[in-house]
């Protein structure tokens, strides 16, 4: 196991944005307070669970986790979280989906997967079709080496190799590297990055929260089904913003070569973000 050794607390916004763009993921230690760690846990602590179809210790919320946690639905909305999404994205932000997961003891390895792919299937839908598409994952419990660390491959994202496709799964691979981080801490990835996670050795189980964001110009290739009115009737104010429909998009098939209004300024592509924001 190559445990990532890298000093996340000390980096600066643009160093964080580059480490996230070039490497391939970032984590945010300790972003949840342990109160609002323990108020998830308490409230999905008897959500309705299923299993995947390799492990009976792999197990996911039947239902969106904001659907069932007042304090899950907020945290689509999480100040510390969104203020890093718009310097990431800019200022219209979509929330795609969310998950709860928990992983019990005998739990095998999730494989090197990415959660992009752009022509769709049957596991992401039409919502991994996204081209701009990142995952937030909360994890709930510290990770260890026994408990479940979270594995990835640095850089797999920006691979133009017919190894990439993001159709592809791998066991494991001989560059990858583990992360070990406190409980409360954020791990974020774009979609295609290669990721999964070690077994859980533990004799505890490891819970995560899994959020998917977008900006709102990078809308899937198909259209998806859209959030229940219903449902977000019942989720608090904070995240509503972010609870767009899913079918929000920029796509303009017809584009003119000089069309009127072109700036002559775009800070969020300047060569310079990573060094000074």
């Amino acid at each position: 196991m190559n445990i990532d050794e890298t000093d996340f607390s000390s980096m600066s916004r643009p160093e964080q944005i580059r480490h996230l763009e070039v490497e391939g993921y970032v984590v945010l230690p300790s972003i949840l307070t342990p109160d609002v760690v323990e108020s998830v846990k308490a409230e999905l602590a008897d959500v309705e669970m299923s299993h995947t179809d390799y492990s009976t210790q792999q197990t996911r919320s039947v239902e969106q986790p904001q659907w069932s946690s007042r304090v899950a639905a907020e945290l689509i909305g999480y100040p510390p979280m969104l203020d890093f999404l718009g310097d990431l994205m800019g200022p219209e932000i979509v929330f795609t989906r969310g998950f709860f997961q928990r992983s019990l003891p005998k739990c095998p390895g999730i494989s090197m997967h990415t959660d992009g792919q752009p022509h769709g299937s049957n596991l992401f839908g039409y919502e991994g079709s996204c081209p701009r598409l990142v995952r937030v994952l909360y994890y709930l419990d510290e990770l260890t080496t026994e408990r479940a660390p979270f594995r990835l491959i640095p850089r797999s994202h920006l691979s133009f190799h017919a190894e990439a496709s993001p159709y592809v799964r791998y066991k494991s691979h001989p560059e990858e590297v583990s992360l070990i981080v406190p409980a409360g801490s954020a791990v974020i990835i774009p979609s295609l990055l290669f990721h999964g996670s070690h077994p859980n050795r533990d004799s505890r189980p490891r819970e995560l929260l899994h959020f998917g964001y977008r900006p709102a110009w990078a809308g899937p290739v198909q259209p998806v089904d859209d959030w229940d009115p219903n449902l977000i009737a019942t989720v608090p104010d904070i995240a509503k913003p972010y609870l767009q429909s899913l079918n929000t998009t920029g796509q303009a098939f017809e584009q003119k070569h000089k069309p009127a209004g072109m700036r002559s300024d775009a800070p969020g592509i300047n060569p310079s973000r990573w060094e000074h924001q």
